[in-house]
């Protein structure tokens, strides 16, 4: 990537400071001055790249394991923004609080590109060490920073543009950034606003378990917003308020530093019980604000909760609350009564089996049904079987022992199924569970009992069983990739949720999630027919994801007609069918053959880019190596 030539305010703006060691007036916004200052004043040479090597494999896998958490509450908005930005060739990443790169998705010719720089996970980019940059000045400033081009401090950079924003906990903790990066010969004009909906976002998720000990207040002006990422959060513990996002914050005027110092009643004018009453409350101010209250909860976020193992970053044990979601299906009659039938099944001991497609809300059904059922507030824990490290599935599902193989943590772990009990364990993908693997768990469902690895007394086990799966199991016994008696084991009642294109009201169904995500913002009819004339490969989290991003590149009250549609929705609409890739027949070799070949041609349609050709076929990223293999990882 060639270092690309300053626009001449900027280039007088560093040479101004650099070269004659004056205040540049203007050229460089103030926040970037303060940066070159404090960098300046530590003695970092300006035009000397610094010595940037990423840590080795053990010190990385320990920093994603201390921050598993952040990690995993962050992961849907990785996916999702790698998948828009490998188009404008950029990259997402994911730091802890002290600037270390955790995680980075996106264009992997970019990818390349960033490592020359050390752009790459393992790598720390505070601003102490590397100088001005958009993640350790956003650790600085504590708020969004954009740094473009030559206003790196240091004239290697100046070939990146990076827009990034902090994350901080429910307790106004900073625990990690994330930032959008890119050529700075590319205009990004969206990137900051992307890095905010991201960032709302996983800030948002941070409440889902509740707030230890604590009342959560959910509230906003407009009833219709609550349930989503704009709607405040408050949480008071001994009417003091101890928690809150940045939606409840700017609602009353506080800042973070106001957490544990604010009392309920410098806020409201009528007691907490009027929620129950009315529904609503009125605030010092004379305001109506809507909204519900949740309960205290004993097992919730806290500061001090001890984070799982990194390597099971695809499970979630986690507390489900009465939350609505914004990414899931909207329930029609059909469903409501799939859900309290599945409820039925569960509450008398039985396992539920859910199928579907990739991206129709297979978990969030399963987050309801243990919402709705006699085990609701105990832990959900959700696996996804495909996506468990090979190598590590069985100890991360059954635990182990201290010592139990080379590697083993120190005090063992207790697995995956143990962290369920009294709960919901939820086995997502479990068509794509490793075939060795399927007698072990076959033997614990039947049992209710497991031994960790490494010896141990045997642990009894208490637990309801959801599992899912977009494969057809059928298919995989007769296949021999699924076993058929775990088979029955697990599929004593059956739910189908339906893709997008079957919907019987597509126009219905687009409408109503607009009304949750919209914002105010409105949809020509020419653009709601052509978001209700696609087929929606990709099914509820594509076209969720797709109506996020029209959210974010728009302002408030915009009325959005076709051409603010992305590509593909513009082009002339195909019938609405499955993905053509995964209905590509291949010559010979059966079933096994005919999958890898569409893998293999969906792969090549799609420049060879993976997640790409991944969401293609409406499988996982990990499923697709794995049927791929060794020379996919080449490719």
């Amino acid at each position: 990537m060639a270092s690309p030539s300053l626009p001449p305010p900027v280039g007088r703006a560093r040479r101004s400071f650099f070269e004659r060691g004056t205040a540049p007036l203007g050229g460089v916004p103030e926040t970037i001055l303060q940066s070159w200052c404090r960098c300046r004043q530590q003695g970092l040479a300006a035009d000397a790249p610094p010595a940037l090597e990423p840590v080795a494999g053990g010190r990385l896998h320990e920093l994603r394991q201390h921050h598993e958490r952040l990690w995993r509450l962050a992961r849907a908005e990785l996916d999702g923004l790698s998948g828009e930005l490998a188009a404008t060739d950029s990259m997402v990443l994911l730091t802890d609080a002290a600037g270390w790169i955790l995680d980075a998705e996106g264009s992997p010719g970019f990818l390349d590109r960033a490592g020359r720089v050390a752009l790459m996970p393992g790598v720390c980019w505070d601003e102490a060490t590397v100088g001005t940059n958009a993640i350790g000045t956003a650790i600085v400033e504590g708020r969004s920073v954009q740094v473009r081009g030559g206003e790196h401090y240091r004239a290697p950079h100046g070939i990146l543009s990076c827009s990034a924003t902090p994350i901080f906990d429910p307790c106004g903790t900073l625990v990690g950034v994330l930032d959008i990066s890119g050529d700075s010969r590319v205009q990004h004009l969206h990137a900051p606003g992307m890095a905010r909906q991201a960032v709302a976002r996983i800030e948002h998720r941070y409440f889902e378990q509740g707030i230890e000990g604590a009342e959560l207040v959910r509230l906003h002006h407009d009833p219709a917003l609550l349930g989503t990422v704009r709607e405040g959060l408050l949480a008071f513990r001994g009417g003091r308020l101890v928690a809150a996002n940045r939606v409840g914050l700017k609602l009353f005027g506080l800042e973070r530093h106001d957490l544990g110092r604010a009392t309920y009643e410098s806020l409201f004018e009528v007691p907490l019980s009027r929620l129950h009453d009315d529904g609503a409350l009125i605030d010092r101010q004379g305001r109506s604000l809507y909204g519900h209250l949740q309960e205290r909860r004993q097992r919730a976020f806290a500061p001090s909760s001890r984070p799982l193992p990194f390597a099971s970053a695809t499970a979630k044990a986690t507390t489900t609350t009465a939350t609505t979601t914004t990414s899931g299906p909207v329930f029609g009659p059909g469903l409501e009564q799939a859900l309290e039938q599945a409820r039925r099944v569960l509450d008398a001991g039985l396992p539920v089996l859910v199928q579907g497609e990739t991206g129709t809300g297979k978990e969030v059904f399963a987050r309801e049904l243990h919402r709705r059922c006699t085990r609701a507030g105990k832990p959900f824990v959700a696996v996804n079987c495909a996506a468990l490290p090979e190598g590590l599935i069985e100890a991360e599902l059954f635990g182990y022992e201290e010592g139990a193989f080379t590697g083993a943590r120190k005090q063992g772990s207790p697995g995956l199924l143990r962290q369920a009990q009294g709960g919901v364990l939820f086995l997502d993908e479990i068509g794509d569970m490793p075939l060795a693997l399927q007698p072990r768990l076959l033997r614990v469902l039947q049992d209710r009992e497991l031994s960790p690895l490494g010896g141990g007394k045997p642990v009894k086990l208490d637990f309801a069983l959801v599992c899912a799966t977009h494969c057809d199991l059928d298919d995989a016994i007769a296949a021999g990739r699924f076993r058929p008696d775990l088979y029955y084991r697990i599929a004593d009642h059956q739910v189908r949720i339906a893709a997008v294109r079957e919907h019987d009201d597509r126009a219905g169904l687009v409408r109503a999630l607009w009304s949750r995500l919209g914002g105010g913002r409105r949809l020509s009819a020419a653009a709601l027919q052509a978001l209700v004339d696609y087929g929606w490969p990709g099914n509820l989290r594509q076209l969720s994801s797709c109506l996020r991003t029209l959210v974010a590149l728009s302002d408030d009250g915009a009325l959005l007609d076709v051409e603010r549609l992305p590509g593909y929705l513009r082009r002339p609409s195909a019938p609405s069918t499955p993905p053509p890739a995964v209905a590509v027949a291949a010559p010979g070799g059966g079933l096994e053959a005919m999958t890898a070949a569409a893998m293999r041609q969906a792969l090549a349609e799609c420049g060879g880019n993976v997640a790409r050709a991944a969401r293609r076929l409406g499988i996982s990223r990990s499923t697709l190596y794995r049927r791929l293999g060794p020379g996919l990882r080449g490719s």
